[in-house]
């Protein structure tokens, strides 16, 4: 069977898919890649099925042989990228035969690119998925990120109907402008809260991760002091905690949360969410749930999403 060897594993790739859907009530997160068009895209470039299991790869730095004449293609986030000594192109399928060597080089724009190959990258599945969740140890290769000598195996390539290759996703350039919608909690909070939240500039925070980005920028005043009964978290839900500074929940977001949620990013604007790295900014725009649902529409029909 073939498969592929990590060399270099580079600041953080893991084993992604679709995510770990239907267990959120037992307390299990969903998981999945960041920017999920891309990986939809990756996918469908190499003709699996858009739920295959990919390498997310954040921030570059990996170095992978090849075991075996494969199939690949390389989405999202920028980067120059060598494949035994010659310029591997994104968003294209491309073939390599056995004991070649990719490697990731300088990084251009964005912060997560997905590398899809040809049958899948075949960890076990855990709870009907092969996601990585680092935080609980779920998914992937051992729940972990991957190191050096990792051995993952490739299932075998699918035969299906030739796809129409969509477009890539767009990239921010040291910051992207999102849609939003009302939060569940938007009665909590005074009006100015949410003028606040559309007429400022936030920047990603050092310690932001999967789980969530911490925005630093101007407070948003929270007008009721009693405590929330935790609820179901979204990705995409902008968390406001006492301090003020909101938490954008990502994916590997927990289940639940008790701290207000004044907006929600609209889905088809986490992908380029995604795509942020710490120090970019980022600001928000109100928009209609009818536009939401368009924007949506379009983004699933270029990036090959299945319909839920």
């Amino acid at each position: 069977m073939p498969h592929i060897e990590i060399r270099k594993a580079g600041w953080l790739t893991t084993v992604q898919d679709v995510g770990r859907w239907g267990h959120q009530a037992q307390g299990v997160s969903v998981s999945g890649p960041m920017d999920w068009a891309s990986h939809s895209l990756a996918n469908r470039l190499v003709r699996n099925p858009v739920q295959a299991a990919t390498l997310e790869v954040t921030m570059g730095g990996l170095e992978l042989a090849f075991g075996g004449d494969v199939r690949f293609a390389i989405t999202g986030a920028e980067f120059q990228l060598d494949l035994s000594g010659r310029i591997v192109p994104m968003n294209r399928a491309v073939d390599a035969v056995e004991g070649s060597v990719l490697k990731f080089g300088l990084r251009q724009r964005g912060s997560r690119t997905y590398v899809a190959i040809a049958g899948g990258v075949m960890v076990p599945p855990v709870l009907g998925s092969r996601a990585t969740h680092i935080a609980s140890h779920l998914g992937g290769l051992d729940g972990r990120a991957l190191q050096v000598g990792d051995r993952l195996p490739i299932g075998e390539t699918l035969t299906e109907e030739d796809l129409a290759f969509p477009i890539a996703v767009r990239l921010p350039e040291d910051g992207a402008r999102v849609r939003v919608l009302p939060g569940p909690h938007l009665h909590r909070f005074p009006p100015r809260s949410w003028e606040t939240l559309r007429s400022s500039r936030y920047v990603l925070s050092p310690k932001s991760d999967r789980m969530g980005y911490r925005l630093e920028g101007q407070p948003l005043p929270q007008g009721s002091d009693e405590e929330l009964i935790s609820g179901a978290t979204v990705a995409g839900a902008l968390q406001v905690p006492a301090s003020g500074l909101p938490i954008l929940l990502m994916a590997d977001r927990a289940t639940t949360g008790g701290y207000p949620i004044l907006a929600v990013v609209i889905s088809a604007d986490l992908p380029l969410v995604g795509q942020l790295v710490p120090g970019d900014w980022i600001e928000f725009i109100s928009c209609t749930r009818d536009e939401a649902l368009e924007a949506l529409r379009k983004l699933m029909h270029t990036s090959g999403k299945p319909a839920a």
